[in-house]
């Protein structure tokens, strides 16, 4: 699997990070293998959070054997630096580690609770203890929502964070707001060497009410090959500035997903748009967002 310089933090990540929110709702046996297949398809970089159900607990007892052969990145959701602290903490221990390579604040969606995070007594504050102590490595940024671009440059304009974990696939880029925004970020991004992670890449649409929701998603993923490929193939081929996007947040769509990273390259950015564009129900999911 390729791998690409994670900004100034210099590993060099896999292309797809194992979104372990796959894991949140899963047992153990399910957990290691889905774990398991991540690794032997290449996959070196893990992202986990507090809020992610189970999904620490589950990855914790693959730690003694598998710690030094992966970047480990989890996040905190809390906004006030005693929560935080303490959250930071109990993931180490839920994880069975005593150091994370990257913890990211978590759902920085707005503007709102931008300032919560970075204002006095914040969470940020947490997060720059843990990594004077040598809890952590490094300190990044992460949302889900349409205006997640913007607040993340604002984000790197109040603290130089070392990661960014935004959203970018096909349909949001077709929306001239969100490409303005998210060109503006990537040049916040380049100037500061900070890394650039993206979420919803296999994102579909919004779930339709009453319709039955047959994977662990708050959104419809695409799930057919052809789809997943060519999502993949116009992200990582078109984007170099990205060093990675995370995996769904589902174990069963890890396996096509590791098959459309090594597909892509038979498609140019141009022609995976061409297939995307046949999806008629294809649609940004920041519509009504259950979280």
């Amino acid at each position: 699997m390729e791998t690409r310089r994670l900004g100034r933090l210099e590993h060099r990540s896999s292309v797809l990070i194992y979104g372990a929110a796959a894991l949140g709702g899963v047992d153990q046996d399910t957990a290691d293998a889905s774990i398991q297949e991540a690794l032997e398809a290449g996959v070196n970089h893990f992202d986990v959070a507090a809020d992610y159900g189970d999904a620490e607990l589950r990855l914790g007892p693959r730690m003694g054997e598998i710690r030094d052969r992966i970047f480990l990145a989890t996040k905190t959701g809390r906004r006030t630096y005693d929560e935080a602290w303490a959250e930071i903490n109990r993931s180490l221990e839920r994880l069975q580690t005593d150091r994370v390579d990257l913890i990211q604040m978590h759902a920085v969606c707005d503007f709102e609770n931008l300032d919560l995070v970075t204002g006095k007594g914040g969470s940020l504050e947490a997060a720059v203890r843990a990594k004077e102590e040598g809890m952590v490595g490094a300190i990044g940024i992460t949302g889900h929502t349409a205006q997640a671009p913007a607040v993340h440059r604002e984000g790197l304009r109040r603290f130089d964070f070392d990661s960014v974990l935004t959203p970018l696939n096909y349909r949001l880029s077709t929306d001239p707001q969100y490409a303005d925004d998210y060109a503006a970020l990537v040049e916040a991004v380049q100037a500061s060497d900070a890394a650039l992670m993206t979420i919803k890449m296999i994102a579909r649409r919004n779930w339709h009410d009453g319709e039955e929701k047959t994977y662990d998603t708050w959104y419809r993923p695409f799930d057919e090959q052809r789809y997943i490929t060519a999502a993949t193939a116009w992200l990582l081929n078109g984007h170099p500035e990205i060093t990675g996007l995370a995996t769904a947040g589902e174990t069963r769509l890890l396996r096509q997903m590791v098959t459309a990273e090594k597909e892509r390259a038979e498609l140019t950015p141009q022609a995976a748009a061409a297939i995307l564009d046949e999806v008629h129900d294809y649609a940004s999911p920041f519509v009504d967002i259950p979280i």
